[in-house]
Formats: C-alpha cells, sequence, structure tokens
C-alpha cells in the first residue's frame, strides 16, 4: 500500500510517500521563506517522477491537519482534496503534533512540540513513549509560553519552531528539565504523517472529503475581523 503524505503547518514543510512493504520510499523537505502554494506541487511531481510512482499508483492521501500555519494547513488540505476527488482514493487526517512527537521515537523523556502560534502564544501538548507506542497526556492547545512553562514538572524533550522566539525564556525558567535536539529534527515530517496514517487506514479511520477542515484550534484573524 502507497501513501502520499504532505505535511504544510510550518514554513518547513515535507512531502513523503510510504509504502507499508518496503517503509519510507522517499521524503523531501524544503524549511524556505517560500510560500507552499509556490513549492508543493513541484515537490510532490520531483517525488513521484523521482521514486517512479505515478499518482494513480497511490492508494491513499494524508495530510497534517493541524494546527499550525492557518494558510499552510489550507493549502496542504486543498491539495489532498484535489487528488482525491481527481482519483477516487481515500484521505486520512493526522493530527500535526502526533505526527511531530513521534520524530523522536522511544524518547525517554517527556517530548513537548511547540509551534509559533503567533499573539504571544504557541500550539503545544504534552507526549511520553509509553512501550511501542506514545501517548498524548495533554491535548493540542494554544497558549502562553509562560502557561506552558507552569506545566513542565519533568525532564522534557522540546521540538519546533516555537523554540526560535520562545527558547531562551524555557531555558531560563525550566533549566536542567528542559532539553533540546538538534536542528534536523525541530520541524514536524511528512513521513511520520504517513506512519500514522498507514495504521489510521488500516483500523478503519479515514476521513471525508468534503466535510474536513483543518483543526486551528483558535479562530483565524479574518474570523475575528468579521466578528468585530
Amino acid at each position: 500500500m502507497k501513501i502520499l503524505a504532505l505535511e504544510t503547518a510550518t514554513i518547513a514543510g515535507s512531502v513523503a510517500i510510504f509504502d507499508n512493504a518496503s517503509g519510507l520510499v522517499g521524503e523531501v523537505r524544503i524549511n524556505v521563506r517560500i510560500a507552499h502554494a509556490e513549492r508543493l506541487m513541484p515537490s510532490i511531481q520531483w517525488l513521484l517522477e523521482s521514486s517512479r510512482i505515478s499518482i494513480e499508483e497511490v492508494d491513499a492521501f494524508a495530510v497534517s491537519i493541524g494546527p499550525g500555519s492557518f494558510t499552510g494547513l489550507r493549502i496542504g488540505l486543498s491539495t489532498v482534496k484535489g487528488f482525491a476527488f481527481a482519483t477516487g482514493k481515500p484521505v486520512v487526517s493526522v493530527p500535526t503534533l502526533d505526527a511531530f512527537a513521534r520524530t523522536v521515537p522511544f524518547c525517554a523523556y517527556q517530548i513537548c512540540p511547540i509551534l509559533d502560534a503567533r499573539k504571544d502564544e504557541v500550539f503545544t501538548g504534552l507526549y511520553r513513549w509509553e512501550g511501542k507506542g506514545i501517548e498524548k497526556i495533554m491535548p493540542e492547545k494554544a497558549m502562553s509560553p509562560e502557561r506552558l512553562i507552569n506545566e513542565i514538572k519533568d525532564q522534557t524533550l522540546f521540538i519546533g519552531d516555537g523554540i526560535t522566539r520562545y527558547g531562551d525564556v524555557i531555558k531560563e525558567k525550566c533549566g536542567n528539565l528542559a532539553l533540546f535536539p538538534p536542528p534536523s529534527i525541530m520541524s514536524p515530517s511528512a513521513s511520520t504523517v504517513a506512519e500514522i496514517a498507514y495504521e489510521k487506514y488500516n483500523q478503519g479511520e479515514l476521513s471525508e472529503p468534503v466535510s474536513l477542515v483543518p483543526f486551528y484550534i483558535r479562530k483565524s484573524e479574518a474570523e475575528l475581523n468579521w466578528k468585530k
């Protein structure tokens, strides 16, 4: 079974192809300030061509559903919906932070993904590996870094672009409880989106493309302005 997965929740977007027979076929990650609308389709085309896989051979499409960049999430979801309608293949949606936490398998410490949510907040959650699986011990929230720091009672591995802005205050307040990985795993990955999507597919957890919407957590700026 082949899955094409998209991750567009942050600037560091990625595309991956997963095959349950051989694992990760290939992945493209690009961490540059170019809109996903400009680079997503060329990345998909290059990966399909390099992998010698046609879009018709893909059995399902997976998408990182949020939280994250409102614009990025919309672009990723719209692209997957287009593929699903064109091919008749199913869609599997994967929570962004669930897939992100999975990029550090069997970590001995609590894992805390933090994505910059702007407005002096981060999108975050808390995870811990238990045996062969990962458990969510605090669901996704939008909160201030100060509130998040109050939740940290154990040694915690922080990952995500929120560290660029708030890493210093986390180090200062959390001290030895705060751990930071190398830059190579500081962004969500389409490959782990694909892995979770494969598990959800086998459990029958498919998404209806027509009604599927991004998981924003909080309202977008446009919605807030409309209410005003």
